[in-house]
């Protein structure tokens, strides 16, 4: 018997003599052995994948009733078999947090949000560009040159120590040519795929998303109509949700065949921010910016002080039901950000001091001052 195909599987599991010599004589397929009882030993999986995700994905429960389920079952050992761990679609407007759902779950998987692979379909609009994919077959002009994207080893790469499940994610799956989501069959339903040289790529324990904002302009047209009283303020919550999932759900119907949505196992339909969820965003948002400015400028660093006034000020301008979160963050930037660094290019931000944003008329005031001393004007 030749053990060689059993070389391929040292990466991922450390295989004892014990535990090789059972596999020897076991009367079954090794892969379906240790896909059964796979050893962990040295892995942590996430605890309250849940409650770490909440902290991160504001205002879209549906997205963690939705995911989390099958993180469980795999790491309970009775995820599918032969199929991916999971697939999901994540539709609904822009802005509103479905690529940012990706990286949080890779942040609380594995510890950093740029733990997974992404293929932006935008890129891949064109039947000859889906071979960037799968790399071109041999005897093709540039075989050898073509480097396929989905490799057995792009995707072990993002697995962890903390957990072995890896995240990949086609964002907006909409603008792809119709070749890729030919190759997607194969991979949404036998969680395989063949490249280009004939190699086998196993999806088997990879979470794959695809993002799509199908629909967006009727969902728009909903929340704000042409004429009349807006719907938000006349239609309970609870169905405003239901028509944006039904004109979603139709998009998606249209636009791909049955045989490709029949193997999406969860289609998640996010909805537009609250003032209240962009409210508990700019929270979040200026906690990340307090630490990039405490961890790139070191001694320099400075604290950065928001009056009530100036936060209702930001969300009044930043809130967007048609550009999501995305405009408030550019509303920081440009308000709060950009004035901040024309005070540090004029040396007028020591470090140690404190920088508070202030409500004044049609814009922000900034003043600066050192620890426990009186403020003075800046801009």
């Amino acid at each position: 018997m030749d053990f060689s195909a059993l070389n391929r599987f040292a990466p991922v599991y450390p295989i004892h003599s014990a535990i090789l010599n059972t596999i020897l004589w076991a009367e079954r397929d090794f892969v379906t052995i240790m896909r059964i009882t796979p050893i962990t030993r040295g892995r942590k999986p996430a605890t309250d994948i849940a409650g770490a995700m909440a902290e991160r994905i504001i205002g879209q429960p549906a997205a963690m009733q939705g995911i989390v389920p099958f993180i469980r079952m795999h790491q309970a050992g009775l995820g599918p078999e032969g199929r991916p761990a999971g697939v999901f679609l994540l539709l609904g407007p822009t802005g509103t947090g479905k690529t940012r759902t990706v990286e949080a779950l890779a942040e609380v998987l594995h510890g950093t949000p740029r733990h997974l692979l992404r293929v932006d379909c935008g890129e891949f609009q064109m039947d000859h560009e889906v071979a960037k994919l799968i790399g071109a077959p041999p005897g093709y002009l540039g075989h050898r040159e073509t480097h396929p994207i989905l490799t057995q080893q792009r995707i072990l790469a993002v697995t962890s120590e903390r957990s072995p499940l890896s995240l990949l994610l086609f964002d907006e799956i909409e603008k792809a040519a119709p070749s890729m989501t030919r190759i997607l069959l194969g991979i949404l339903d036998k969680g395989t795929l063949r490249l280009g040289d004939n190699s086998n790529v196993n999806f088997e324990r990879t979470l794959i998303f695809l993002t799509s904002n199908l629909g967006t302009r009727q969902m728009m047209k909903e929340l704000n109509p042409s004429f009349g009283f807006p719907l938000g303020h006349s239609v309970p919550a609870a169905d405003l949700s239901r028509k944006l999932e039904k004109i979603a759900t139709n998009a998606v119907r249209r636009r791909f065949a049955p045989e490709f949505v029949n193997r999406i196992d969860t289609i998640i339909t996010y909805q537009p921010l609250t003032t209240e969820a962009l409210a508990e965003i700019l929270e979040i948002e200026l906690a990340n910016l307090k630490r990039l400015v405490d961890s790139r400028l070191g001694p320099r660093a400075f604290s950065l002080d928001l009056a009530r006034g100036a936060r209702a000020f930001l969300l009044s301008r930043g809130a967007s039901p048609e550009f999501g979160a995305r405009e408030l963050k550019r509303t920081i930037q440009r308000l709060i950000i950009q004035p901040v660094v024309e005070l540090l290019a004029d040396g007028k931000v020591p470090g140690g001091s404190v920088v508070r944003a202030e409500a004044a008329g049609d814009g922000l005031k900034l003043r600066v001052a050192r620890r426990s001393h009186q403020l003075r004007p800046a801009c």
